[in-house]
């Protein structure tokens, strides 16, 4: 059975999360929902979008697909809260009359629907990551700051998010504390725009997303949160995920396999990015929807002036490999 897709806007900022319990908001919407689909109601679901969802899915488009889904799967039976992912996304698992699907349904602040998507549903068991055991250098040259790092929200927002919780952002700064040159409006004004990036280790590289347009600073892309993308898995079933390269610059190509130190790309500004950075985490699997992070170690690096061995980097450290 083929069921078509909405995805819209699915993954939203990391500023935007939830318990790991439903929510009143979420319950009360997707019984709502559940409700409209199955009395061909798709008026009272396309009122529960927000202006930006209602812009991407008209209510015509809406009609055509729920439409679709039903003359494929039948009515809904029954809904199921599983869990979050990426934090703020809820996972249904959903009964239809003649098949059993994942529902992923995602709220912004105001309690609207902002992204949801119907998927298959697989009950699996992921493998369990706490940190690396691969041997990992720092993924770039020269000496860069850690803007996002750590274990605590104080210093890693992205630690509420369970794919990215381990994750970095990383810039570079001058003397100043500056991250641009001059005013910080255009991408080529920052230092980090366009720098190099290399392979931590050596990999396959597993996925490649090169075409999305870098951000003017300031302006963010929701729609496709990671931006220009690489993930590159170990021999130890370690996923390296980064986010947010200059459109067209990745060098890499999907199956390709890499050596330590191997040039991938070059930073950008693509993606739900405020300004260029280069964005680095390791996931267990190699989907960030059912994604968990782990810790990222180096090997032997260089943190404020001082050599660290077996080392993870924490907000507001320089660091550089040796």
């Amino acid at each position: 059975m083929r069921i078509l897709i909405i995805s819209i806007a699915l993954i939203l900022t990391a500023n935007i999360t939830f318990a790991q319990t439903e929510s009143e908001a979420l319950k009360k919407i997707s019984q709502e929902f559940r409700e409209g689909y199955n009395t061909d109601s798709y008026e009272s679901i396309f009122a529960l979008f927000n202006p930006q969802m209602k812009k991407a899915v008209p209510q015509d488009a809406l009609n055509n697909f729920l439409s679709g889904l039903k003359s494929q799967a039948g009515k809904i039976d029954l809904q199921e809260f599983v869990r979050y992912t990426n934090g703020s996304v809820a996972l249904y698992k959903t009964t239809f009359e003649r098949g059993l699907f994942g529902f992923n349904l995602s709220l912004d602040g105001d309690s609207k629907i902002n992204g949801m998507q119907v998927v298959p549903f697989h009950d699996e068991v992921f493998p369990e990551l706490e940190r690396n055991s691969t041997p990992m250098i720092l993924p770039f040259r020269e000496e860069w700051d850690v803007f996002w790092g750590g274990d605590t929200e104080e210093q890693n927002y992205h630690v509420t998010t369970p794919s990215q919780k381990g994750a970095f952002d990383i810039v570079i700064r001058d003397d100043k504390g500056n991250s641009y040159k001059t005013d910080g409006r255009t991408n080529e004004d920052y230092y980090v725009f366009g720098k190099v990036l290399i392979a931590p280790a050596a990999g396959e590289v597993v996925l490649v997303v090169d075409g999305v347009k870098d951000n003017v600073p300031g302006q963010l892309n929701p729609v496709y949160v990671p931006g220009n993308t690489v993930i590159i898995k170990t021999a130890n079933d370690e996923y390296l995920f980064f986010a947010h390269f200059k459109q067209h610059s990745i060098v890499v190509k999907q199956g390709q396999q890499v050596q330590q130190g191997e040039l991938l790309g070059l930073t950008g500004n693509s993606g739900n990015s405020s300004e260029p950075h280069l964005h680095f985490h390791i996931q267990n699997v190699e989907n960030m929807v059912n994604a968990t992070g782990a810790k990222s170690f180096f090997a032997e690096i260089m943190v404020n002036g001082e050599l660290k061995k077996d080392y993870s980097p924490v907000r507001g450290e320089k660091i550089r490999n040796k």
